[in-house]
């Protein structure tokens, strides 16, 4: 399946198993998955998995502030992919196609993610 880890804010390295299912998240205590940001709405966004395509897809749900990815404004459904980056209010989440057991190995993913996505400086 897949997941989503947060990768700064509040409640860093929490990660949601996506599974075949629409998860909402946001700011709302009763979601799956609660983002602590001020900038962020009760119910912000919709990640949701389609049958047919086999893919996972990211929809704002209306927020204010808006959600990117990958620095770009979300301004309808869009497919996510390996490594996608999700901004929130301030909040970075990351998109990946891992399923993790604890927060540990979601964190471990993270780093290494993180790790080769840095550019190599050359001098």
């Amino acid at each position: 399946m897949a997941s989503i880890i947060i990768t700064s804010g509040g409640k860093q390295g929490e990660f949601l198993p996506l599974g075949r299912r629409i998860s909402v998240i946001g700011r709302g205590e009763a979601l799956p998955l609660q983002v602590l940001d001020d900038l962020v709405s009760r119910k912000h966004l919709r990640i949701r998995f389609d049958d047919v395509t086999h893919r996972y897809y990211a929809e704002d749900l209306g927020s204010k502030h808006g959600t990117f990815v990958n620095r770009r404004r979300l301004d309808a459904e869009q497919a996510l992919s390996e490594g996608d980056e999700i901004l929130i209010g301030q909040t970075t989440l990351l998109f990946t196609e891992e399923d993790f057991d604890d927060r540990a190995s979601a964190l471990s993913h993270y780093k290494k993610y993180g790790e080769r996505s840095r550019p190599t400086r050359i001098e």
